[in-house]
């Protein structure tokens, strides 16, 4: 169990990374065929757990994240909340919970000496529109470029050697490092050269996000500890039952892969 008061008292970094629109079924049949080995090798025993994600698409998703609400254990019984806006005096909160008394985790944090990073993937952290700016907002500092977005097929490579050179320049410092993965997001087609998207063309943009995340995280992680934390904002739907795209609560839409880790 991830003791996150104590992570946050001791000034541990935390890296978090989203990988949007992956699907569950996605991420756990890419794990067991091999084809993300190096993500495999970094993983908790077992792979990727299945949850189920606070919001069917980006925005309402990541809002949720960076309010304390990570996604759910499909179950009636879950484990402690990593971290929770300081609630009414009615509620009790486990004490391996890191309370924060502010409106936004990363608010919080801020008041534990951390700095909040950015490193956007998809649009909605791009600020091109009034909508784009609401996350980006909730930072000390965001960065976007087009080339972290999904249309450009090395668009894992482009951030992670950005958020590399900026945990450097913060080496010493607790940050809050957060990165939106854009590659498993639609457009996703060109990874098998089509021009239209599947569950298959997401599992090979998967498999080309393994090296580069891998690469991000096993970095981080050569000279300080860091609380690792990988999950799907949501997953995509390619025709099941009818159903296209994302902002619906099919299963497809709503079960995510999450994985959680001290590195």
């Amino acid at each position: 169990m991830i003791n996150a008061a104590e992570i946050i008292r001791s000034q541990t970094s935390i890296l978090f990374v989203t990988l949007d629109s992956l699907r569950y079924d996605t991420a756990r049949t890419a794990y067991d065929s091999g084809l993300t080995p190096q993500l495999a090798s970094l993983l908790p025993q077992g792979g990727w757990e299945r949850r189920q994600t606070p919001g069917t698409f980006t925005l309402p998703a990541h809002i949720a994240f960076f309010s304390g609400f990570l996604p759910k254990l499909p179950q009636p019984e879950q484990p402690p909340r990593l971290w929770e806006c300081r609630p009414p005096s009615f509620k009790t909160v486990p004490p391996e919970t890191f309370v924060f008394d502010a409106p936004n985790l990363l608010a919080g944090l801020a008041q534990h000496g951390y700095r909040s990073i950015c490193i956007g993937g998809v649009t909605y952290f791009s600020r091109e529109t009034p909508l784009g700016s609401v996350l980006p907002d909730l930072f000390d500092e965001d960065h976007w470029r087009p080339e972290f977005c999904s249309p450009e097929p090395d668009s894992t490579r482009h951030p992670v050697d950005h958020a590399l050179e900026i945990a450097e320049r913060y080496d010493g410092r607790p940050v809050y490092l957060f990165v939106n993965v854009s590659a498993t997001h639609v457009p996703h087609g060109h990874y098998l050269g089509h021009s239209h998207d599947t569950l298959a063309s997401q599992q090979a943009a998967l498999a080309y996000v393994d090296t580069h995340l891998s690469r991000l995280i096993t970095t981080l992680t050569a000279h300080r500890r860091w609380l690792i934390i990988l999950c799907a904002d949501h997953g995509d739907a390619f025709g099941e039952d009818g159903y296209h795209g994302r902002g619906i609560a099919h299963p497809v839409v709503m079960n995510v892969p999450y994985a959680a880790m001290l590195c």
